[in-house]
């Protein structure tokens, strides 16, 4: 049971973040408005790495491979996007903790890696046993 925890909270915790980049990627003048409204300078610019970084780190967490780099790069997008978009209390509230909360599950992949059942394990499983 517990070698299969890590891989659900990543399920979990990935999915928000790769709907969000699809979602932006199929939506991307609306998303670009949105961001224009918000102050965002150069919004449809900015919009592409957004999108490669919510989509990339998304894959990246969600299967394990280079996880703690694709945590780091959504918890580098999670605090400006945090303090741009969800600092209207109380009708953001929701978001500002929400988005805490993930960057805190984010913070554990960063701590303790992917778990056993990822990429990353086996990657070094596969190193392990061709050193011997």
């Amino acid at each position: 049971m517990q070698k299969y925890l890590p891989l659900v909270a990543r399920i979990f915790l990935s999915v928000i973040f790769i709907k969000s980049g699809i979602s932006k990627i199929f939506g991307f003048a609306g998303t670009q408005e949105y961001m224009a409204a918000s102050g965002i300078p150069l919004a449809g610019i900015v919009l592409i790495p957004t999108i490669i970084i919510l989509v990339g780190g998304g894959l990246s967490v969600l299967f394990g491979y280079k996880a703690r780099w694709g945590a780091l790069l959504l918890i580098g997008f999670l605090i400006p996007a945090t303090l741009i978009f969800h600092t209207q209390f109380p009708e953001e509230e929701n978001a500002f903790f929400k988005n805490l909360g993930l960057m805190g599950g984010l913070l554990m992949v960063v701590a303790f890696g992917a778990g056993e059942i990822s990429l990353d394990e086996r990657s070094e499983s596969s190193s392990m046993q061709s050193a011997k």
